[in-house]
């Protein structure tokens, strides 16, 4: 089946929502696709025990409801070129034709490998507000959160309110650092408050700056971590351990299409102009997608993008302060939680760094890209295709992460011997 639309948007989180209303109010008649079974994305993800905030019922209430929208769940891209998606959901695959293309595909954890990290009971901390929110046991469990950025404290009260001890949090910043960037807040009213109240939610648990975790241990599971930190050395022991150093831009679709990429130190996001679009004609990027910049900053250039989709530039021109301000934000993010060189040597010649296929530090020395270490050692060949393992090594400097390649996930045999992308161009 072909389906042609005005607009066609590939995320349903803050970015692909607000792109959705904004088009969808000017009559455009929309697709709004989405690999989950609800929207929102991971910033409002379902949680199976906890009722969704008021911004975000409102936000899935103004594009899912609107008559000129269809909900695509359960639909993820599995390639593309100009004019045309091929995608799959659990029952087919079709082909989905566009006027315009808003990519709103969020972001990813950015996970670095260190001693221990795959033993059960390790997760990232998105990961970990992911399981949680879908049910994963976490009561009377001690947890430890590590790793660096805001996301410590959203991952922690999630586990809090899901009835887990936590233990403490860690933050590889520094406290100078955290006191410069928090001297700051007074500029973003909304991001103060947002902080306040995660506070309140977090009161008593111990939150250590300048602190990395070097190794967890456990026999078959996770017993105990050893953390680096000011006063040095210290072992704790816990059940859960969550770590994450910060988010990463989905950029493989925009890759695959054409789109311009630039580099913010060893990783990409899609260029754009003052109307979020691309480099390519008639296609538009959103959010994550154009550099880490949260909740607000994806609003408004979800917002931005579905209004220029269907030529409305006065209705965009609005949005720019308010994108402004968000993006300023942004920057006083990336300047406090810089990784420091300690995360970048936690790994050892011994420690996996392909998970998929078993791949320790040591199998890739003397390579000196992605497709040779590939070739020799099958380093990225496993289900995240190079997700993880190459933007871990393309952090800690051993070689960028290859391009992009179709398909962009795993797919069914069926779908690609049933579709011809020819037929993206026909009339």
């Amino acid at each position: 089946m072909n389906d042609r639309y005005d607009v066609l948007i590939v995320g349903a989180g803050p970015a692909g929502l607000a792109a959705a209303h904004a088009a969808a109010s000017h009559g455009a008649r929309v697709g709004l696709i989405d690999q989950q079974a609800t929207a929102g994305g991971q910033v409002w993800r379902h949680d199976v025990r906890r009722a969704l905030p008021a911004l975000a019922r409102q936000s899935m209430r103004n594009a899912l409801d609107h008559a000129t929208v269809d909900w695509l769940a359960q639909t993820r891209v599995v390639t593309g070129e100009d004019g045309g998606l091929l995608v799959e959901d659990p029952k087919s695959a079709r082909l989905l034709h566009y006027r315009a293309l808003v990519l709103a595909t969020g972001a990813r954890e950015l996970l670095l490998p260190f001693p221990g990290w795959t033993l059960p009971g390790v997760t990232g901390a998105g990961g970990l507000q992911a399981l949680a929110k879908q049910g994963w046991p976490l009561a009377g469990r001690r947890v430890v959160i590590a790793g660096s950025g805001p996301l410590l404290l959203a991952a922690a009260a999630t586990a809090r309110a899901h009835g887990a001890h936590v233990a403490a949090i860690y933050e590889q910043s520094s406290r100078e650092q955290m006191q410069h960037f928090a001297t700051g807040l007074w500029r973003w009213p909304g991001k103060a408050l947002q902080a306040t109240a995660l506070k309140a939610k977090l009161l008593g648990v111990p939150y250590r700056c300048g602190s990395v975790v070097r190794r967890a241990t456990g026999e078959h599971q996770l017993q105990s971590i050893e953390v680096d930190g000011p006063g040095g050395l210290e072992r704790i022991d816990c059940d859960v351990l969550a770590v994450g150093y910060g988010l990463l831009a989905n950029v493989e679709l925009a890759q695959l299409l054409g789109c311009t990429l630039q580099y913010q130190g060893a990783h990409a996001v899609v260029e754009t102009d003052r109307y979020q679009q691309t480099s390519v004609a008639h296609v538009y990027a959103a959010g994550e997608l154009c550099g880490i910049g949260g909740r607000d900053t994806a609003r408004v250039e979800g917002a931005i993008a579905g209004h220029a989709a269907c030529g409305e530039g006065a209705a965009a021109d609005r949005l720019l302060p308010a994108r402004r301000r968000a993006r300023h934000f942004s920057d006083a993010l990336d300047r406090c939680f810089a990784l420091d060189a300690r995360v970048h040597a936690l790994a050892q010649p011994d420690t996996l760094i392909c998970r998929c296929e078993d791949v320790p530090l040591a199998a890739l020395d003397g390579h000196t890209d992605a497709r040779s270490a590939k070739l020799a050692t099958r380093c990225g060949m496993g289900a995240c295709q190079g997700r993880i393992c190459g933007s871990a090594l393309a952090e800690i400097g051993r070689f960028p992460r290859s391009g992009a390649r179709p398909p962009l996930f795993p797919t069914r045999l069926s779908t690609l011997a049933g579709v011809e992308l020819s037929h993206f161009h026909e009339p």
